[in-house]
């Protein structure tokens, strides 16, 4: 299969090929963690001989069997046998495998090895007692988007509302852009991360109930609620349920990777903020795919396209509460720190001021942006404006 080499991962996987440390891939499913797998095992090992290279996707239909530490380890035997030296093993998906963590003691105390898991469940590692070094892996940033359809010949303000429209899950390069296929596949993997990895995997029975709550975080991504606001709203629907089940579903969607929850950071006293946190998606084309407007909240979308970029760049972020105003985001990344406004156009004045003086409370000399559509440039008093586009593609050196 032809791949695309997403540098920034494998620059940050390299340096721990051959050390003493598990290496965990995490992310939602079809983010490109087996398309990375391979580019390790086929690319950068592609000195090591075959049989000192085993992969194995616990989810394929042929290996359905393998379920539990004995028989994984039944399965090994053989592949084992007769190599000699260091073995390098590619796991798949292995939190379906019950008890996995026996297996890979079982392989520390019998032979050289270097492991490379993947996961689209956070639960995984929490209690995982070997050494690890945990990657996330995030869906395609706009630049590795435009990137990917460089062939097309299109102008990247075309292809960013393409983005907008269609998100950044990797498998939709297949599909050259067309709309039909490729809100197809996006439902069917907004359905299968559901049904497996959130409905499945926690015995959810109550599916429409469960479905009602997705909805409302959907139509309200970018905005700040709490788990007593869908109690009300399902409460005007005649449904009926507890606040620490709404919590609890919010936190298997978050689990597997399908949303993202932001704290809240109260930039005057320094403190995280306990409630009311944001919710983004981890790829804003499930939105667009389950039928939700675009131009009716596409300062929503650009919002969770830029707090996606911002965690992949390595950042940390929160939303950030200043007095009785917000900030969208704060990124910090060690001793960085940036703040961040978006909004989709500049329209007139009084939207400029609204959007500018939200800063005038903030006193530090951190770097503070407005990012917007607009091509023509509002910095004003300090505050750095751009186009969204622009600052999306600074990261990859793609202009």
């Amino acid at each position: 299969m032809d791949y695309i080499i997403r540098e920034k991962y494998i620059s940050k996987i390299k340096p721990f090929i051959n050390k003493p440390v598990l290496k965990i891939l995490t992310g939602m499913r079809r983010v490109g963690k087996s398309s990375l797998l391979h580019i390790i095992k086929d690319e950068i090992l592609k000195d090591v001989a075959d049989e000192n290279k085993i992969y194995i996707n616990f989810e394929a239909t042929n290996l359905l069997s393998i379920n539990n530490v004995n028989s994984l380890l039944e399965y090994l035997k053989p592949l084992l046998e007769d190599v000699k030296g260091k073995v390098y093993f590619f796991f798949d998906e292995i939190q379906v495998i019950d008890g996995w963590e026996e297996v890979i003691s079982d392989l520390k105390h019998n032979r050289d090895y270097d492991i490379f898991l993947t996961s689209s469940n956070k639960k995984l590692i929490s209690n995982l007692s070997e050494k690890y070094v945990e990657f996330e892996i995030q869906p395609f940033t706009f630049s590795e988007f435009k990137k990917a359809f460089e062939n097309m010949e299109l102008s990247k303000e075309n292809l960013f509302y393409k983005f907008i429209q269609l998100g950044g899950l990797p498998f939709l390069k297949y599909f050259d852009l067309d709309e039909t296929p490729s809100f197809e596949y996006l439902n069917d993997i907004y359905n299968t991360v559901l049904v497996k990895d959130v409905l499945q995997y926690n015995n959810i029975r109550d599916v429409d109930l469960f479905n009602h709550i997705f909805s409302y975080i959907l139509t309200n991504i970018g905005q700040s609620f709490s788990a007593s606001s869908i109690k009300t709203y399902l409460k005007n629907k005649n449904k009926n349920i507890s606040v620490d089940t709404i919590l609890n579903y919010l936190e298997y969607c978050n689990i597997a990777f399908l949303i993202k929850k932001v704290p809240r950071y109260d930039i005057t006293s320094k403190k995280t903020l306990k409630v009311d946190e944001k919710y983004y998606l981890t790829d804003h084309g499930f939105r667009q795919a389950t039928g939700f407007p675009i131009a009716k909240d596409i300062e929503k979308v650009l919002e969770n396209i830029v707090y996606i970029e911002l965690i992949s760049r390595g950042y940390e972020v929160k939303v950030g509460k200043v007095k009785d105003k917000e900030i969208n985001f704060i990124a910090k990344k060690e001793k960085d720190l940036s703040y961040y406004q978006i909004l989709y156009k500049i329209r007139d004045e009084k939207i400029r001021e609204r959007i500018f003086e939200t800063y005038n409370s903030i006193t530090d000399n951190f770097p503070k942006y407005v990012l917007s559509m607009d091509h023509s440039n509002f910095s004003q008093d300090g505050v750095i404006h751009k186009n969204i586009i622009d600052f999306l593609l600074e990261d990859e050196g793609v202009k």
